[in-house]
């Protein structure tokens, strides 16, 4: 069964933010999400019996798809929803003619790095100490794919 990407709605707010304060030890505050929808950043959610499992956010613009966040429910995690959102937001951004992709992300985000290298993401540069964390900061390690593969969305 192929995952349902919807758009994010402002009702969504309060599960998108729980998943984020459980997934981050900096999580965006509400302020950011409420900026992002009305900003016309694509914000897009996985919902799984009724409920916000997943979400996504990230832009369309001169050519390039730039991922800002993508974070899924701890009780939904390790099922693949957060590679099938990837491949769905790669094959809409390829499909819309985006040639690269950009992301950040944690240096210490090892299922996320790993993820994104299966995608064939590369590793281009390090922010040095651009997130904050529990004691201090953390680099962020700079990703990009291109070309913009079109991929099989994989089973769930």
């Amino acid at each position: 069964m192929a995952l349902a990407l919807r758009t994010m709605r402002d009702d969504d707010l309060p599960q998108v933010l729980a998943i984020e304060q459980a997934g981050s030890p900096a999580p965006w505050s509400p302020r950011i999400f409420h900026d992002c929808l009305r900003e016309g950043h694509h914000c897009r959610v996985v919902e799984v019996d009724g409920g916000v499992a997943a979400f996504t956010i990230y832009s369309l613009v001169a050519g390039e798809l730039h991922l800002f966040n993508i974070a899924v429910a701890p009780a939904q995690r390790r099922r693949g929803l957060a590679r099938q959102m990837l491949t769905q937001v790669l094959n809409e951004a390829a499909a819309s003619g985006c040639r690269a992709a950009w992301l950040e992300v944690r240096a210490s985000n090892e299922a996320a790095i790993t993820l994104y290298e299966q995608l064939g993401f590369i590793q281009v540069g390090v922010r040095k100490a651009y997130y904050p964390a529990y004691a201090g900061r953390e680099d962020a390690l700079q990703f990009s794919l291109e070309p913009l593969p079109v991929v099989e969305s994989p089973a769930p």
